[in-house]
């Protein structure tokens, strides 16, 4: 099979990428928002200071806890097309989008046309990448930066070129620009990948590795370093800091704290023995992602389930492992060099061993890196395996091309152990046998038998071999992503987000809060005064008024009691909106720091008049005209 792809295979390779793009754009207007990153949107789009550091509100005193790269690129879908739900997810549904034919290219020229087919199928329908992507955080956005920088990395292996490396360097460090620490879980397997693909001496390699480091180094810290330029007055305090600096966010709140398990968020906890309810998809969903284990990933319950990743997972190490291993010992005996027609079909020009010796190198430190960290790792959001996502989708679609060839007792083996094992787990998800699992139990059969017709066939012809071959992928893919098809499609039903609700006020309380203070603001400049940075995301993005911030993360000081009264006497903030309740002291609680309890103390509770339904909620601030 060639590896220069004929009409069929771009055909192909568009229905897929429409078929994602569906997946990912259908009804996203109707995924829920989330307030923190939305308000960092809204307030960006004000004026250039709070677009380059990415401010919070609308005053430019706070900023999110990462840099705004790819909030940049919301600012500008909102300006195109207006502020909304859509406009605000339209990045991330695109960049999940165009990762599926990115990591085609990538994955043909790694192995073949057919595992560059089967891996943009499994990119395209894994559920937890779909949900990610259709979720307005930064996750797709930095995935599909990786698949480049995979990309780019595997086009500078075929003949040795420094700028395909530096490039691939390059679209790794923005990668961090945008999600931090969480792309480096695919730094140790490309950086393999790269040494070991690359033609040439050890030092040559050495030497262009090193250049590629720098690259990586100053395009990752660009934007950090950048904020050094401006006094230290300019620049807003980086919510989850400690000091007010970007990289205090970035390395420790993002960084250090996110690894050793100090969760500063809400977050319940997976209780073992608990009886949780499981009737339904959406109370399934609705479970904490259960305690760090070695079979983490493959829960059958809960956000990060076996349905939305493990599946696809198990099948990458099932088909893929062997794959990748059965690659490296198929070395070419003799003195000459290897031929790359012996060892990778139609290579083109590549040599074909030093190829998959390297991508079966990198795709295994890049799986296990990601295996053995989410498995481990206290705090975790789904969404943060979108580090791993596209090694496990190249491995998967690797493996598939590989035990669906038409030759090999070995692959056929393999073939009937993970299809087995495959429908079993599919079985074991899904809490009973609903039409998906009998769809991939159909074409689970389907691919055994055409695998089984490609080897009692005598001397058949290549033409023929060719369509079992396909026929028998085509049905293995079948099996693996008809359970996803069925997830994706309740996840869209359902208006599934992998987002956050930091900030999110109830609907009638938010109307009737902006509703009263709007009347009554007189020449104020704050909106009002808010006992915590993430606690008034939502009103931040319906009214786009800057706001005093009390507190940030632990309810560390940012407004003294001082400052606050040096406010109200310049007229600059009239109330103050305190939607917590100190209750037993604390001095991690917002609601116990010292400029809520002088408002407690001093103000005047006005919430009834604002029409709220509860008391100590609105307070005119002691010192401000009525």
């Amino acid at each position: 099979m060639k590896r220069s792809a004929g009409w069929l295979t771009w055909a192909a390779l568009g229905l897929i990428t429409l078929g994602a793009a569906a997946l990912r754009l259908i009804h996203i207007g109707q995924v829920p928002p989330d307030p923190f990153y939305d308000a960092a949107v809204r307030s960006m789009g004000l004026s250039w200071h709070n677009f380059f550091f990415g401010a919070f509100e609308p005053g430019g005193s706070v900023s999110i806890d990462k840099p705004p790269v790819d909030l940049w690129l919301q600012v500008a879908s909102v300006k195109l097309i207006g502020f909304s739900n859509t406009s605000l997810k339209l990045p991330e549904a695109l960049a999940g989008t165009a990762a599926v034919p990115l990591l085609f290219l990538a994955v043909r020229r790694m192995w073949s046309t057919p595992a560059g087919l089967a891996a943009a199928v499994a990119q395209a329908v894994l559920p937890i990448e779909v949900i990610t992507s259709r979720s307005d955080t930064m996750d797709g956005a930095m995935m599909a930066l990786i698949v480049l920088a995979l990309y780019l990395i595997v086009r500078s292996s075929e003949r040795g070129s420094s700028a395909w490396l530096l490039a691939g360097a390059a679209a790794l460090g923005i990668a961090f620009d945008v999600k931090l620490l969480e792309s480096l879980v695919a730094l140790p397997g490309l950086a393999v990948l790269a040494y070991l693909g690359m033609p040439g001496s050890r030092k040559r390699r050495l030497l262009q590795l090193t250049a590629a480091s720098a690259v990586y180094v100053v395009v990752a810290l660009a934007w950090l370093g950048a904020t050094l330029l401006f006094p230290a007055h300019d620049r807003p305090y980086a919510i989850g800091s400690t000091n007010g600096s970007a990289w205090n966010a970035a390395f420790v709140f993002n960084g250090t704290d996110r690894l050793a398990g100090k969760s500063i968020e809400p977050q319940t906890e997976y209780q073992p023995g608990h009886d949780y309810p499981t009737a339904t998809q959406s109370e399934r969903d609705h479970i904490p992602i259960v305690p760090t284990s070695p079979t983490r990933l493959l829960a059958r319950v809960g956000p990060l389930s076996g349905e939305r990743l493990g599946l696809e997972l198990l099948a990458a190490l099932l088909f893929g492992l062997p794959a990748l291993i059965g690659g490296v010992l198929r070395r070419p005996s003799g003195s000459d060099p290897p031929s790359p027609a012996a060892v990778v079909a139609d290579a083109d020009d590549i040599d074909g061993y030093r190829m998959r010796r390297a991508v079966a190198a990198g795709l295994t430190v890049w799986l296990l890196t990601g295996i053995v960290l989410f498995s481990h790792m206290a705090r975790l959001h789904p969404r943060y395996v979108e580090g791993l996502v596209p090694a496990v989708t190249a491995t998967l679609g690797i493996g598939l091309a590989w035990a669906t060839s038409s030759s090999g007792r070995a692959r056929l083996i393999a073939l009937i152990i993970g299809i087995a094992a495959l429908i079993y787990y599919g079985e074991r998800l899904l809490y009973g046998r609903p039409g998906s699992w009998w769809i991939a139990l159909a074409g689970a059969l389907g691919a055994l038998v055409f695998a089984g017709l490609a080897r009692v066939r005598v001397n058949p012809s290549p033409r023929s071999s060719a369509l079992l071959a396909g026929g028998t992928l085509a049905l293995a893919l079948l099996a693996i992503a008809a359970i996803p098809i069925a997830v994706n499609i309740t996840a869209i039903e359902n208006r599934v987000s992998d987002a956050g609700y930091i900030g999110a006020l109830p609907g009638a309380q938010q109307r009737d809060l902006s509703t009263y203070l709007r009347s009554h603001q007189g020449s104020a400049r704050y909106e009002l005064a808010a006992e915590s940075a993430t606690g008034i995301g939502s009103l931040i993005v319906q009214d786009a008024r800057p706001v005093v911030v009390l507190t940030t993360y632990e309810a560390r000081v940012f407004t003294s009691v001082a400052k606050l009264k040096r406010l109200i006497a310049e007229g600059a903030v009239r109330y103050a909106f305190l939607n917590t309740y100190c209750g037993t002291y604390s001095t991690t609680n917002a609601a116990c720091a010292a400029p809520a309890q002088w408002i407690r103390a001093h103000g005047t509770d006005v919430s009834i008049q604002a029409g709220l339904e509860h008391h100590k909620l609105l307070y005119l601030l002691p010192g401000a005209k009525p």
